[in-house]
């Protein structure tokens, strides 16, 4: 019921290398190589992203050449296929002017060879791995860094297909962080010091722009909304979510027919000023004074920022920018992105509640996510509908970003599992996480690392994933190991 805005996309770069003195030794060869290398191309291909192909470089001369080619396509990340033994000097001039990630992929077409019947051309034709010790040594030697090493069969090679997947995966992620625009809105709730982050910082470290905009240019999109999109808006959100009788928690009632009227124009409002001034997420945070317009529409956002979550538009209460930014990062790699920061334990079962009152993925719910009416958000002013449910059960991983003494960002991540039960009933997301060895022991090392009390939750594991985004971005991160 409800779509992305805009589909996962990359441009990925590929060519090929090799020995041109082997051309004039073996004929056909070279014919025979890029056979091998359209198969690679098929493999890219299948995970919903644009190849660019720079062709054979077997010359430094064209080696010279191709940077200029590259740098005008726009190329989020490179894979220098080895096609079979070739000299570093078709990979210096590339390594060296290049600032993308660039994976070398050595994939061999044979998976062994036959010794007592193979010949020398088998040799060059499944020497993939030859020169990828040359093509590394020489990056280090001029400061730079081969960002992987796939290594594999060209055919039916699972690990080898994920391992190009997950490459990909990240180059959606780099792609649409490129003049991304993250918007700041309001200020930050009082006394928490761990939400502040400079604008430039930000712009400097992830390549993005943060307009900072005011609650008015919210309202003034507020005042265009009809009540033929109010009612659209309505019947959208009654089909994506249960709205069930209060269970136990006073604060929660039914929904009510205002909180929905709200949340609805609210919702249509959000629609409006995301496309108005082009965001790609919002961090926000907005007191206003009692029984005004200013509270009253910031303090519904919570049901439309979850909808445009599951559009691909990040939302995150409390002006927490960094951690919008760990929700697009989820987003973009299609596990999540829920705004979260950890409950009570439960230390009779080991495990700990996991969730947030603010926007959440709805994309990532388990089974159909319930509307609350609440009659007070603790801790916030306002009252309205507020959206609970449970993480899919499995797998999760939690990315946190925070800053260390010298201001520079950092990365925490973390693993753990969801699984099934019962979450309190009071209008909030929660799911059980599950830690190893205990979650105890699992969530001190996590505070110890000097994280934000927020994070993104999404599903799967991928810490190993999100890692290397934080190394392409040359950022610090840390994995919480059991």
């Amino acid at each position: 019921m409800v779509e992305r805005l805009k589909q996962r996309n990359a441009r990925i770069g590929v060519f090929g290398v090799a020995h041109p003195v082997y051309w004039g030794q073996f004929p056909g060869l070279e014919e025979q190589l890029m056979k091998y290398h359209e198969e690679f191309k098929k493999i890219v291909y299948e995970n919903g992203v644009d190849v660019v192909d720079f062709g054979m470089i077997d010359y430094s001369e064209k080696a010279f050449a191709a940077v200029e080619e590259i740098k005008g396509g726009r190329i989020d990340i490179l894979f220098c296929n080895m096609l079979t033994y070739a000299t570093s000097s078709v990979f210096a001039p590339i390594i060296r002017a290049l600032d993308i990630p660039i994976i070398l992929v050595a994939l061999q077409p044979r998976r062994q060879l036959e010794c007592e019947e193979a010949n020398t051309r088998q040799q060059l034709e499944n020497d993939n791995i030859c020169s990828v010790p040359e093509f590394t040594g020489v990056a280090i030697r001029m400061g730079k860094k081969v960002q992987d090493v796939i290594i594999g069969v060209l055919y039916d090679d699972n690990e080898a297909k994920t391992n190009i997947s997950e490459w990909c995966e990240i180059a959606k992620v780099l792609h649409d962080l490129k003049g991304a625009r993250f918007g700041l809105m309001g200020h930050v709730l009082e006394a928490m010091y761990d939400m502040h982050a400079d604008p430039t910082a930000i712009a400097d470290a992830f390549g993005v722009h943060v307009p900072l905009l005011e609650v008015d240019d919210v309202l003034a999109v507020y005042e265009t909304v009809t009540e033929e999109e109010i009612e659209e808006k309505s019947r959208l959100i009654l089909e994506c979510f249960d709205t069930p009788v209060p269970v136990s928690d006073p604060l929660t009632m039914k929904l009510t027919e205002e909180d929905l009227y709200n949340a609805s124009k609210t919702a249509v409002t959000l629609d409006k000023f995301v496309e108005k001034y082009n965001l790609t997420g919002l961090a926000y945070y907005y007191n206003g004074r009692p029984d005004s317009n200013h509270r009253q529409v910031v303090s519904s956002f919570i049901v439309g920022n979850s909808l445009l979550n599951a559009e691909g538009i990040p939302m995150c209460g409390e002006f927490d920018i960094k951690t919008c930014i760990a929700m697009f990062i989820m987003d973009r790699l299609n596990i999540g992105g829920s705004f979260a920061e950890f409950h009570p334990f439960d230390f009779d079962e080991d495990y700990i509640m996991v969730g947030h009152d603010g926007p959440h993925h709805i994309a990532i719910a388990d089974g159909k996510p319930v509307l609350r009416s609440l009659k007070k958000f603790h801790g916030k002013p306002g009252s309205g509908a507020s959206i609970e449910f449970k993480i899919k059960e499995g797998p999760i991983t939690m990315l946190g970003i925070t800053q260390s003494y010298d201001g520079k960002f950092k990365f925490i991540l973390g693993e753990g599992i969801s699984k099934h039960g019962p979450i309190p009933p009071t209008g909030n997301t929660n799911t059980r996480g599950f830690f190893e060895p205990t979650t105890k022991e699992y969530i001190k090392k996590w505070v110890m690392a000097g994280p934000t009390h927020h994070y993104a939750l999404g599903v799967g594991h991928h810490a190993d994933t999100i890692a290397k985004i934080a190394e392409v971005l040359h950022i610090d991160y840390e994995i919480i190991k059991s």
